[in-house]
């Protein structure tokens, strides 16, 4: 079996609505962010970086969100939100995944978080508010990709990129203007949060629909 090691909202998000989606035999363990149980000497032993997700099968242990969803995609094939390895769209794919993890979710993070990456607080503002452009030009390619190619990452066919997008997506929901209100990201957010695995994963989270796009970003 396998154990998402989660905590609600969090990047175990996605790899926790994959492992509905692909029907995988699973258990979800809470690890309580809010009481520092991932900084916890049991956690670290899983997880050295003290960060959320982690994912246990067996031996194996895997640390990174976007890693842990490509792993759940090729161990439980079929589910349709994948292209086959090697393939042409496959590359594709990749790329968007790696886009999103590598490109948008670091400036997510420095916006986020932005205590963390200065030594000098007074240059939070400055920080922070640069990150915020990255961010929104990021999803401004983002939008227009989907605008000219979708109405998904993938073109005609939904699948574990737009999961994924949509965990960023929330994300984002503090910035002036978050991108929740971008028409095309906005069409796939709410085919995403339609569909029944999206909607028992929240539901074990204890959140409702919507939840992607609060209501104040619509």
């Amino acid at each position: 079996m396998l154990r998402l090691h989660y905590y609600p909202g969090n990047a175990s998000l996605a790899p926790h609505i994959l492992l509905e989606e692909t029907g995988a035999d699973y258990e979800l363990m809470l690890v309580d962010r809010a009481n520092n149980a991932h900084k916890s000497a049991e956690y670290l032993r899983l997880n050295p970086n003290g960060r959320i997700p982690t994912l246990v099968s067996g031996d194996l242990v895997i640390w990174e969100s976007a890693a842990i969803c490509l792993y759940i995609l090729e161990r439980f094939p079929g589910s349709g939100l994948s292209p086959e390895p090697g393939s042409e769209a496959r590359g594709r794919f990749l790329n968007w995944m790696v886009y999103l993890t590598n490109t948008l979710q670091p400036e997510i993070l420095v916006y986020n978080y932005t205590e963390r990456h200065v030594s000098d607080d007074g240059a939070i503002p400055t920080v922070r508010g640069r990150a915020a452009e990255r961010i929104a030009n990021t999803w401004s390619i983002i939008e227009n990709e989907l605008s000219s190619r979708g109405p998904y990452l993938m073109g005609e066919e939904f699948s574990a990129a737009d999961i994924y997008m949509m965990m960023l997506c929330r994300w984002c929901r503090s910035l002036e203007n978050p991108p929740g209100n971008l028409p095309a990201v906005a069409r796939v957010v709410e085919t995403g949060e339609a569909r029944p695995a999206v909607q028992r994963a929240l539901a074990q989270e204890g959140f409702e629909v919507p939840f992607f796009i609060p209501a104040q970003a619509a």
